[in-house]
Formats: structure tokens, sequence, C-alpha cells
């Protein structure tokens, strides 16, 4: 398993890159405000369709949750970027036990309040133009590895121009209260019926 190897100093200086960019290349970014417990970890999951989705939840969390950021990525963006692991980017090293062994660590870091876990349940990126948002079965070994004291927030991030030169980016943001008896099933209705409800709000912006 390739852990994340978080370093104060990197962390600082990427933490001041990130809002930069930001600004820089985006006309505005911009979410909605959501009610969450300080005393529970957090368990973000988020749609994935460009190089920017893992920044603009780092950025999130730094403004509006406040977590440890933790975020699992696959093994071949962990090698290609190698400043992420400093920003609690981990990932399993090969197939099989070790993917397990990585979805149970995830899982265990849900137990700690202070921690922030960032998941892509497609597994990888898509076009921002699908229907519905995938989810992969090891959404559920994080569940299930963890003590379940912690809350689910859904985020769908998209990007549209409205007649400027720099896209505009909206997240939009939903705390789920999970049910007794979780699902993958259950969560991929519920995370695609807030996807959905995400995609009308955007196209009736001006």
């Amino acid at each position: 398993m390739h852990q994340s190897q978080k370093s104060p100093v990197i962390y600082k200086i990427f933490s001041w890159y990130i809002n930069y960019i930001v600004k820089r290349d985006f006309s505005a970014y911009t979410f909605n405000a959501i009610d969450t417990n300080r005393n529970e970890a957090i368990l973000l999951f988020s749609n994935h369709f460009s190089w920017w989705d893992g920044f603009l939840m780092f950025q999130l969390n730094k403004v509006v949750f406040k977590k440890k950021f933790n975020v699992l990525v696959t093994s071949d963006d962990y090698a290609r970027h190698w400043f992420l692991k400093y920003l609690g980017a981990f990932a399993a090293d090969t197939k099989g036990k070790d993917v397990v062994e990585t979805l149970n660590y995830a899982g265990h870091l849900l137990n700690d309040p202070d921690n922030l876990v960032l998941m892509f349940p497609q597994g990888k990126s898509y076009s921002s133009y699908v229907n519905s948002i995938g989810f992969e079965k090891g959404v559920m070994q994080v569940v299930n590895a963890s003590k379940k004291k912690f809350q689910i927030v859904f985020a769908v991030t998209l990007s549209d121009y409205f007649g400027k030169r720099r896209p505009e980016m909206s997240t939009y943001l939903q705390k789920w209260e999970a049910e007794e008896y979780m699902s993958l099933q259950l969560l991929k209705s519920e995370y695609n019926k807030h996807y959905n409800e995400a995609l009308k709000s955007q196209n009736s912006k001006e």
C-alpha cells in the first residue's frame, strides 16, 4: 500500500498554490453551505471528470469542513503526481489483498473524528456528461471497515462558461443521513438523486 507521507512544509506550499490556481484559472468557484458535525469524520463522495477534482475538494475541505484531508487515488495517479502523497493521498500498490488492506485503511481513518476521507466512487475519471455516477464495490468495504460513526457528504462538481472567458466551477453539497442498513445500491441511488438535482440547478443558472 502506498500511504500518505504528509509534510507540513510541502502541505503549506501546495495549500497556497492550490488556492492561487483556483482563483487564477476559474472565473469563480462556488459551493453551498451545509451543517456538519465537528465530532464525526466525513466520508466525502465526489464525481470525477477532471484533473481539478481532487484539488477542488482539497480547497473545499480547507474552507468548509476543516478536517485532516485524506484521499484514495489510483496507483497510477499516486506514481504520476509525486506531490499527492504529501497532501493526504494513499493508494493500493497491487491488486487483490493489497486493495482490501487499502480499503480497510480508509475505513479506519473514518474512526478519527478529525479526518475527512475523499472517495471518487466511479474509481476513475469519466466524462462530465454521464447520465449517472457509478459506484465501485470497494465503497462498501470502506464503510464496513469503520465503526460506522461518521457522516456522509455528497459533492457534485460541474463546470460552465456562462459567456465568460474562464469557466465557473460549482460544487453542490448534501449531507446524507445514512440508513441503518446501508447498501451499495442505496448509496448509488441517493448520490444520483443529488447528482440529478445538481444538474437541474446548474441548468437553471443564467
